[in-house]
């Protein structure tokens, strides 16, 4: 029996999701492999680093840096979160990735992406801490309009979430059998459809398969919050959502917020750590 995790995006109400794999790293939970999507991939490569607390502190941190989330830099390089400094630089200089810890957890972590060209999803493992694995981080949470198509490996990728939001039935395909799935929206939620799309045919007016996931997109989610509520009925997975809707949007510039966001999941986590140590027994 593996035993999995599978993390959501949703920008930054991922921080809910980290305040809740901090608690299950602090706890010894191990899981056998994570899949993460957009932020999920963001902040759950530090699940495999074995870096509790990472990823809430460097983003309040550098909450208001312009160098880290800025119009500025959408102007100058396409990305509204800067590339270079908030994959690279952050990283390897002002909140070191431990390399060497993510390269050692035997622990599979598979990255989410968007293929622009076929709209479908893209599943990459990253066994090993690299440059060009912080790429395909980078890219699993490269948004639509916020971000420029990335260029990797002979593919053109964004932002996982638009092909796979939540991808359960991908981790139980490939044989893990008892997944935690960690949801950043309250359960009642319906996504509706993007009222975005008209600048989207625009900004990808030469992908039209990505115009058409993206045109789907709330369709697609729809199916897959029934999917995993169905697992959770037959016990198949163990949903943890938040109890309401977060109160932080897809940006956010105030780290107070950021803080209550990420406390929010803490005591989440709190509350659910028995639960899913159980679970995985």
């Amino acid at each position: 029996m593996k035993k999995g995790l599978v993390l959501e995006g949703g920008a930054m109400r991922g921080l809910f999701t980290a305040g809740i794999i901090d608690v299950m790293m602090e706890a010894g939970v191990e899981p056998d492999g994570l899949i993460g999507v957009s932020a999920g991939a963001a902040f759950g490569c530090n699940y495999k680093s074995r870096q509790p607390g990472r990823a809430i502190r460097y983003n309040t941190r550098f909450a208001r840096d312009k160098r880290y989330c800025s119009w500025q830099s959408w102007l100058k390089s396409g990305d509204l979160y800067n590339a270079e400094f908030g994959y690279h630089v952050i990283p390897t200089q002002y909140d070191i990735f431990d390399d060497a810890a993510f390269d050692a957890n035997p622990m599979t972590f598979i990255a989410v992406c968007t293929d622009v060209l076929t709209g479908k999803a893209v599943y990459k493992q990253l066994d090993k801490s690299s440059p060009l694995t912080y790429d395909w981080i980078r890219a699993s949470a490269s948004m639509p309009l916020a971000s420029k198509v990335v260029e990797l490996e002979g593919q053109k990728v964004l932002d996982g979430g638009v092909a796979d939001s939540i991808p359960l039935a991908y981790f139980e395909s490939i044989g893990y059998s008892r997944n935690v799935v960690i949801l950043t929206q309250p359960e009642g939620y319906v996504k509706a459809h993007n009222s975005l799309m008209p600048l989207m045919r625009i900004a990808l007016r030469r992908y039209p398969k990505m115009i058409e996931a993206l045109d789907t997109r709330h369709l697609m989610y729809n199916r897959q919050l029934e999917y995993v509520r169905q697992a959770e009925r037959e016990g198949r997975c163990l949903v943890i959502r938040p109890d309401e809707k977060l109160p932080i949007g897809h940006i956010s510039h105030d780290a107070d917020e950021m803080r209550r966001v990420y406390d929010i999941g803490r005591r989440k986590g709190e509350e659910m750590i028995e639960r899913i140590k159980a679970f995985y027994e």
